[in-house]
């Protein structure tokens, strides 16, 4: 179960330090009282995984909700029946970015960072698996923030102390930044030890350290086939190594090995859909006439779990874009998002053995892999309708067809329903699905331009603007929502 004692244990704790100080061992305890290393490591794990996978997922607070208010609507699984300036009409505010930006370095890298630390072998509380995993979560974090942002502070970010503190860290490329994830992810996996030393807070596996070890060199192939097209036969040689030693690089091989946040039922930890939607009461999004669609077109029985029926008993969705005026009008017809998704136990997914094997399958039709692309692409579809207790039907397989570039792609973004800002990255990465044109009265901002990218924060131009400067240099001049980022084919 997700805990949700964090905050009461800190302060315990906090509360702890406080009555010991007007003891004999008052300079001891008391030589450095703002140091993180006063709380445990698994204190500050539990506090990183759940601020950003909550943050990934959606985060229950307006102008925070990155996922449901952005990215999922780009890709067309939700759109909106109000409030179509807050994302499906391509708008995306300030407040979104900035607090996203902020949020991710200062809530889930800085904790990370910490427990790296204090995990270390010279550090306070060595522990090889703290540490491994803390390492593993901040690679994934600066995936997100590079793949939303683009180059952005890495080899100087949340690296100072306070003796030598970093105020304007400098921004990195978007290739060296890539360059450093692949090496940490490997560095995590070794780091891992399984019948190693325990850890405790993990809400994530529960102290699995075979299955991180398994996230980690998932995530690394995740990784090597988005920059492939860019660095094939450093991607290359990454496929190479880990899917030819499965014992040292072990592998999702079924849905129980998929990284995600099992949330409570007891609030706050419940998902923060269900917070959104339930329990806040909210009806802003339906499901986006493109998916839904799609997949009726296909007898595709996934709907059956990414919506809720109509009154009609029909599952129909409403074009994006639309003012709200006309949006409303698709309230009694278009169908909720199901409930499944907004119950307060569901899932927040990070990355699934459906997902691994879209992966594979790309990288065998694009050659950087040998192997079944038919083989992957099956075990992929089959394993997107296991993990909602489903058996893909005959007529959706005999109407998929086999294995090409673009029916992987295209499955893999219904596959990816709910993981917006993983669809994103991955249709910026190819163009694909192939989306179809807006409807004619959709009124759309950014020139019309499906979003490419985030602007930075604008923090960054009154606290860092040298280094803002220089990565808008690299992103090629412009920091605007229409810049290409360096890993698009």
């Amino acid at each position: 179960m997700r805990k949700i004692t964090y905050k009461p244990l800190v302060l315990a704790l906090t509360a702890l330090f406080s009555i010991n100080s007007c003891t004999k061992d008052f300079e001891e305890i008391n030589s450095n009282p703002n140091s993180p290393t006063l709380v445990k490591a698994q204190y500050i794990l539990t506090s990183g995984l759940e601020s950003s996978i909550d943050r990934y997922w959606g985060h229950r607070d307006r102008f925070e909700r990155i996922n449901i208010d952005a990215a999922e609507l780009y890709m067309q699984h939700l759109t909106r029946n109000i409030y179509s300036n807050e994302g499906d009409d391509y708008t995306v505010s300030v407040a979104v970015t900035n607090n996203n930006w902020k949020g991710f370095f200062n809530d889930a890298q800085v904790n990370f960072q910490r427990i790296i630390t204090m995990s270390s072998p010279e550090g306070i509380t060595p522990n090889t698996n703290y540490a491994g995993v803390a390492l593993l979560m901040r690679t994934w974090v600066f995936s997100l923030l590079t793949d939303m942002y683009g180059p952005i502070p890495y080899t100087e970010a949340i690296q100072g102390t306070s003796e030598t503190p970093i105020y304007t860290p400098k921004y990195d490329s978007q290739e060296a930044i890539y360059t450093a994830m692949l090496a940490d992810l490997k560095s995590a996996n070794e780091m891992l030890v399984v019948g190693g030393p325990a850890i405790a807070g993990d809400i994530v596996y529960s102290g699995d350290i075979l299955k991180w070890k398994k996230f980690a060199n998932s995530l690394r192939l995740r990784l090597a086939n988005r920059q492939a097209k860019k660095k094939p036969a450093e991607s290359k040689a990454v496929f190479a190594e880990i899917l030819g030693d499965a014992k040292r690089y072990p592998i999702f091989t079924t849905n129980a090995d998929n990284a995600q946040l099992n949330c409570s039922a007891v609030l706050p930890s419940n998902n923060e859909w269900n917070q959104i939607i339930i329990q806040g009461g909210r009806t802003d999004w339906n499901l986006s006439k493109t998916i839904v669609d799609q997949m009726n077109s296909m007898g595709d029985t996934r709907i059956t779990v990414y919506a809720n029926p109509n009154k009609a008993g029909l599952y129909q969705g409403h074009p994006n874009g639309l003012p709200d005026a006309i949006a409303t009008t698709f309230l009694a017809t278009s169908s909720t998002i199901g409930s499944y998704f907004t119950k307060a136990t569901a899932p927040e997914v990070i990355m699934t053995f459906s997902e691994l094997n879209f992966i594979l399958a790309e990288a065998t039709i694009d050659g950087d892999i040998t192997g079944s692309a038919e083989t992957y692409f099956q075990t992929a579809i089959n394993a997107s309708f296991t993990q909602y207790g489903l058996t893909p039907p005959a007529a959706f397989l005999s109407k998929l067809g086999s294995a090409t570039k673009a029916k992987i792609m295209e499955q893999k973004w219904v596959a990816l329903f709910g993981q917006g800002i993983e669809a994103w990255t991955e249709w910026r990465r190819t163009g694909l699905p192939v989306f179809p044109a807006p409807d004619v009265r959709a009124v759309l901002n950014n020139d019309g331009v499906l979003p490419t990218r985030f602007t930075y924060s604008t923090n960054e131009y009154s606290l860092n603007k040298t280094s803002v400067e220089a990565g808008v240099q690299l992103l090629g001049g412009k920091d605007d929502m229409k810049t290409k980022l360096w890993w698009v084919e």
